[in-house]
């Protein structure tokens, strides 16, 4: 029998190869670091408020990062000074209201716009994208005169019921999701017996999920963030949202609140 030597080679990488792994983990280090950095900036603002809010009123601005005594008692405060609860409710209730009917209205509108050819497509929805030039303070006045006619100030629905005519902004940016979809699904869906409203609701809703969830993201941080309409429409504190009840608590403590 002769026998077979195998000899293993090693592989010893160049001066050049060397040079540019040290390069890619210099380049890492540097990327970490200002990560870490980047983290720190955005999350010392949160730090400074929870410790600010567990201060007391003298001092409030302390260097001093930890309170020394601890004023658990200020959320105590604060929780019985106003229904704060309520308020978050409503906030809540009203945000879901606006972000799921702007959603579904402006993905209807945007699908009209992108499946249907018909004469004057283009001009009217260059008609829909013009109204993002007319600011929305032009239209307060008109727009509080409907709903007062209606009997709705002082209720919820004038801050979400406009969303059912859809946004411009947001039937611009399905429509373009919209036409990025191939076509002969819909035909094929056609020719199957598919009605429009079934091709928009089996086809062009999941396909366009994700810019959905942008749009129903977008629309309730704006509804979340709102003080202008609260402030126009509700009169009951019962109503109010959250930015419109922190406001109310600022306007009548003002700097003599401990929280």
């Amino acid at each position: 029998m002769s026998a077979i030597t195998q000899t293993r080679t090693t592989y010893a990488p160049s001066a050049r190869e060397r040079a540019r792994n040290r390069r890619r983990l210099f380049f890492r280090i540097i990327y970490i670091i200002l990560l870490l950095g980047f983290t720190v900036i955005f999350i010392a603002p949160f730090v400074w408020l929870v410790s600010a809010s567990l201060k007391s009123r003298a001092e409030v601005f302390s260097p001093d990062l930890i309170p020394d005594p601890i004023m658990w008692q200020n959320y105590i405060r604060v929780w019985e000074a106003a229904p704060l609860l309520r308020w978050l409710g409503n906030s809540l209730w009203v945000g879901l209201l606006a972000a799921t009917t702007v959603t579904l209205s402006c993905s209807l509108i945007a699908f009209g716009f992108s499946y249907f050819r018909f004469k004057g497509r283009d001009t009217l929805f260059n008609l829909v994208l013009a109204t993002m030039m007319l600011p929305g303070v032009v239209t307060m006045i008109p727009v509080f005169m409907i709903w007062q006619s209606l009997g709705l100030v002082n209720t919820h629905a004038p801050l979400w019921a406009m969303n059912l005519f859809g946004s411009a902004f947001y039937i611009f940016m399905i429509r373009q999701f919209y036409l990025t979809l191939p076509r002969e699904l819909f035909e094929a869906a056609r020719v199957d017996g598919a009605g429009y409203f079934h091709m928009w609701r089996h086809i062009a809703l999941p396909l366009t999920r994700t810019a959905l969830i942008v749009v129903f993201v977008f629309e309730f941080k704006a509804s979340w963030t709102d003080l202008l309409k609260p402030l126009i429409y509700l009169r009951s504190p019962q109503l109010y949202t959250l930015p419109l009840g922190l406001k109310t608590i600022l306007d009548r403590f003002g700097q003599g609140a401990d929280w």
